[in-house]
């Protein structure tokens, strides 16, 4: 529902015009006329359609409902203020505050911080990492790497990368007592699950994989645990692209095979429209681009 709200310079003008008492004050305040002042009050007046003012002989008296509204009109504009000082100093500052999930920190980004700092030491970083999504109208957060189908139609949203489910496991799995070659293999090790236990359910259907029963093996409640308990080499987890990447690319895990699963979601970069041209906001974006670019470069390599 559109919000009701006066025009902004009607507001300026009762809220100087209730301040001083005065119209001629206000003006000279607004660098207007008092004519100008006159008229924006009166325009106000009767769009709300009460007085805020009593005109007479000893000069402006403004009303018990004129009280009542300045201290609602002199809150938001006391908010709008201490709102944009907050947002000029994120801007001058050389600190930008990322959120994430858990499991996208741990497995994907803290690995390469080091990098972003050595290529940009005048940024001070800081993560946050939390399952909830952010208010940026309310935290002092720059930008946000969200897991959903792009639909943020308020944020400025890019892509990160292009994800896929698949089995991964420790490679000495391909050369224990049962080496693991084929998808009916997989009816002789663990099967570690995220949440649930849908999403093997659907790979084995797409595999064609009989004899193997999706429904045993522990269930983990965040993808993290579910990786690492991989590479430790206590079963075959399904993951998506991003979260195995590092793992895959230094050898920890590997895909003993396919088939891929296409996923609906992946990682989204977002952030508000307003900010996202600060140049250390550009420059965090474009290094995670480019992170997620080398990692699909290398992966294609090594994937089957």
């Amino acid at each position: 529902m559109p919000r009701r709200l006066p025009p902004l310079n009607a507001l300026k003008a009762f809220e100087a015009a209730a301040r001083h008492e005065s119209f001629t004050r206000a003006a000279e305040e607004l660098c207007v006329t008092q004519g100008a002042v006159s008229h924006q009050v009166k325009a106000l007046e009767a769009g709300l359609g009460l007085r805020l003012f009593d005109r007479g002989t000893q000069g402006l008296v403004i009303t018990e409902a004129g009280r009542a509204y300045l201290e609602v009109v002199r809150d938001a504009f006391d908010r709008i203020a201490s709102g944009t000082e907050r947002l000029l100093e994120r801007q001058g500052a050389g600190t930008l505050t990322v959120s994430t999930s858990p499991n996208f920190a741990s497995k994907w980004l803290v690995h390469r911080l080091g990098r972003f700092a050595e290529a940009h030491p005048e940024i001070e970083l800081r993560v946050s990492a939390s399952l909830q999504h952010i208010d940026f109208a309310r935290e002092d957060v720059d930008l946000a790497i969200r897991h959903g189908d792009g639909s943020w139609p308020t944020l400025h949203a890019t892509r990160l990368c292009e994800e896929a489910l698949f089995p991964v496991c420790s490679p000495a799995l391909l050369r224990g007592r049962r080496p693991l070659r084929a998808p009916a293999g997989l009816h002789h090790h663990t099967l570690l699950h995220t949440n649930d236990r849908r999403d093997w359910s659907r790979w084995v259907e797409e595999a064609s994989a009989k004899g193997v029963d999706a429904g045993r093996g522990p269930v983990f409640n965040q993808a993290s645990m579910t990786i690492d308990a991989a590479v430790d080499g206590q079963g075959v987890a399904l993951a998506r692209t991003a979260l195995a990447a590092w793992d895959l690319l230094s050898g920890r895990l590997v895909q003993p095979f396919g088939p891929r699963l296409a996923v609906p979601y992946g990682y989204w970069i977002v952030g508000p429209r307003a900010t996202s041209g600060l140049p250390k906001v550009i420059a965090f974006r474009d290094w995670l681009l480019r992170e997620a670019a080398e990692d699909t470069r290398r992966l294609r390599e090594i994937l089957t």
